[in-house]
């Protein structure tokens, strides 16, 4: 037997109950709506109060569903946190093997390097600390760059000493007086310092601009090829700098000549070592006879 097109809700009990349960709720939230827009009108502070203890009952109502909704809502975000977590472990993991296996190839070069400087009974030469002293001052704008040290010929500091930080080589002493001395910073136009790459040895100048930055020139004939994030160090070349002190770090690409910031930036030094030059000159008999 067809079914009846007749939808009337007469023939349903329990649609009639919704419909009617459906009209009651609508004058019920009227009712309620043109009373709270009375008191609102008639006595502002009595609908101020029943406003802030509405606040306070569903407050807390609102504030576990909205704590449900950011739990849901963040399992996409903790999927995809799981898995770059575990990828970058993974790169993580790879990098330290990586990292492992070169620190035993260094330390097999270190050994045989010791072992073939005891068969040739060779010994290095180390640069002993003069003094440690405060950077009083340094030229941050001045095409000359120089620096001053609250420390002179009374504690031992000569003209042509190395001077260092922290992070890298400052400069050398170019004047000294009783209790202070100038140091000649490595951004200064005279200054020139021989320099090698780390990664593979290359002999270069590293000269200042009077900028703040530095010029390292290769001193090869070949195409040097400086690329970004090179890093130079003293070659101990001229016996002034110890080797190994860094200097500085390459900016941009270039050719033959790169632009370059050194590691060691005075202004924001407060201290700097003062050394022994690596090679002093040894003193002439002239100079020492009486």
């Amino acid at each position: 037997m067809a079914p009846s097109r007749n939808r009337r809700p007469g023939f349903s009990r329990r649609a009639q109950y919704g419909l009617f349960l459906g009209y009651v709720i609508a004058v019920a939230g009227s009712l309620v709506g043109a009373v709270l827009l009375a008191l609102a009108t008639l006595d502002p502070p009595a609908f101020a109060a029943l406003r802030a203890t509405m606040a306070e009952v569903t407050t807390p109502v609102s504030s576990g569903v909205a704590a449900v909704g950011r739990g849901i809502g963040s399992v996409p975000s903790s999927i995809s946190d799981y898995i770059g977590v575990r990828r970058k472990n993974q790169e993580l993991r790879k990098e330290l093997d990586d990292i492992h296996a070169l620190l035993m190839r260094a330390r097999s070069l270190s050994y045989d390097n010791r072992r073939l400087k005891a068969l040739l009974q060779l010994r290095e030469r180390v640069a002993g600390p003069v003094v440690a002293a405060r950077l009083v001052s340094s030229s941050a704008s001045s095409t000359r760059r120089f620096a001053v040290l609250n420390a002179g010929s009374w504690q031992g500091v000569k003209t042509g000493q190395p001077v260092r930080g922290p992070e890298g080589l400052i400069g050398r002493i170019l004047e000294t007086g009783p209790n202070t001395a100038r140091v000649l910073l490595l951004s200064d136009p005279e200054s020139i310092v021989p320099v090698r790459r780390t990664r593979d040895g290359l002999p270069a100048l590293a000269a200042g601009r009077g900028d703040g930055l530095l010029d390292i020139r290769a001193a090869t004939l070949g195409n040097a090829g400086f690329e970004p994030g090179d890093v130079f160090v003293t070659s101990g070349t001229g016996g002034i700098y110890s080797p190994n002190i860094p200097v500085a770090r390459v900016l941009k690409r270039a050719r033959d000549t790169a632009l370059a910031r050194s590691f060691a930036q005075p202004d924001t030094l407060d201290f700097a070592l003062v050394q022994q030059a690596f090679m002093p000159v040894a003193p002439t008999a002239a100079a020492t006879a009486p």
